[in-house]
């Protein structure tokens, strides 16, 4: 671009003071996000300050609109208030900025499937067949990424086969993580194992875990949730979850709200509808948004 031609270029440029102010404006309108201001807004996404994080984040794309990192965590923000509409628009944004990512794709796949989850029953296999090929975008371009390969694992777990779903691909994702992580490999392969109602192996997968680690929370949890949707070990069931309560919930596990949540659902197939409804009363007493201890209260 050659913004001075001809006679001009021989000339000293004179810009008077409002031109000047309104260059400046320009320049920064398209000035990329500032490092500092970025990581100081994931540090406040990292620490659970939603409302803080998303107005740190809202600032820095009002300055870098482009900043595929920003869109990126827009829309993570998106996803947690269920806005799934923003989130699909700004995971997009983030995944056409920078192609190569595959973190932006596995977002990307998680926003599609909590839309289709809300969609009518046409919209629902248009959003079910883009969650599924974000995922094996975000598989292709990561092999390695643990994370990818357990959000395609689960969707093949969860989708029929008319929508690409299939226990035996789940199996082999469950295969693949467990080639670059034994200890997720096993929870992997036996939430396979449930899912193909092939419960015993499953109890096993989990058993061999908590014998290593008797305080595992997640070996405990899955043990519980397990006994609470087959039907089987329920007792086992009731007394692992008890002591899930006892224990302080690791980073991305399933919460106290949803211990007591299982508890209940155990409780109410045990025919104790006074201990199940305590039991969901003390889930949303944790956690008063708690959509299924809702539903699980209200049909009670």
């Amino acid at each position: 671009m050659e913004p001075f031609l001809h006679t001009e270029l021989s000339k000293p440029m004179k810009l008077i003071p409002a031109a000047l102010a309104a260059f400046a404006l320009a320049l920064s309108a398209h000035a990329a996000a500032d490092p500092t201001a970025l990581n100081a807004a994931v540090e406040l996404f990292n620490q659970r300050k939603q409302p803080e994080a998303l107005k740190a984040f809202e600032a820095l794309a009002a300055t870098d609109p482009k900043n595929a990192d920003v869109q990126f965590y827009l829309g993570r923000l998106a996803l947690q208030r269920r806005d799934f509409e923003k989130a699909v628009a700004f995971l997009e944004k983030a995944a056409e900025l920078s192609p190569a990512d595959a973190r932006y794709h596995q977002r990307l796949g998680d926003a599609y499937g909590q839309s289709a989850e809300k969609a009518g029953m046409l919209s629902k296999m248009g959003l079910a067949k883009k969650c599924r090929l974000a995922y094996e975008k975000a598989v292709e371009l990561d092999p390695k990424s643990i994370d990818a390969r357990s959000s395609l694992m689960s969707y093949y777990q969860q989708a029929p086969g008319i929508a690409g779903g299939g226990l035996d691909k789940a199996l082999a994702q469950a295969q693949e993580i467990q080639k670059l992580d034994a200890a997720r490999g096993r929870f992997a392969l036996a939430g396979v194992y449930a899912a193909d109602k092939k419960y015993d192996q499953a109890f096993a997968v989990y058993e061999e875990v908590l014998k290593a680690k008797p305080d595992d929370y997640a070996a405990l949890f899955q043990t519980g949730r397990l006994a609470a949707i087959s039907g089987e070990r329920m007792d086992h069931g009731l007394k692992v979850l008890r002591q899930c309560l006892t224990l302080t919930p690791p980073e991305n596990q399933p919460p106290h709200a949803a211990a007591h949540w299982r508890i209940g659902f155990i409780l109410e197939k045990k025919g104790d509808k006074a201990g199940a409804r305590a039991a969901y009363e003390a889930s949303l007493k944790l956690d008063p948004k708690f959509s299924q201890a809702i539903e699980s209260l209200k049909k009670l």
